[in-house]
């Protein structure tokens, strides 16, 4: 019998998959999306680090702004969380894909 070649018949390599990126109406890519997203729960949890700081110090100006800084944080971890999960089983499920 003869080997199958899978490599010959599906014909895929890396540039194909370069060339080919997803983007959005606005031109950015999922990777410039999600850097960008990262960026922001980021900048969300050093505002919340600052809050804790100044409400630990007493140097809090606006506690009501400081609790709704807080609850930005956390609620955008959390949905970052979510994705990084959903991401992760989408992936196993590719694996997990019969070709």
């Amino acid at each position: 019998m003869t080997d199958i070649k899978i490599d010959n018949r599906f014909n895929v390599n890396q540039s194909n998959i370069s060339q080919n990126q997803a983007t959005s109406k606005d031109g950015r890519s999922f990777s410039d999306f999600l850097n960008d997203s990262i960026k922001e729960v980021n900048d969300l949890q050093n505002k919340k680090d600052e809050a804790m700081a100044d409400m630990a110090t007493g140097q809090v100006k606006d506690l009501h702004q400081a609790a709704i800084a807080i609850n930005k944080a956390e609620t955008s971890m959390k949905l970052m969380l979510e994705v990084r999960n959903k991401a992760i089983s989408a992936y196993k499920e590719i694996l997990r894909t019969q070709i």
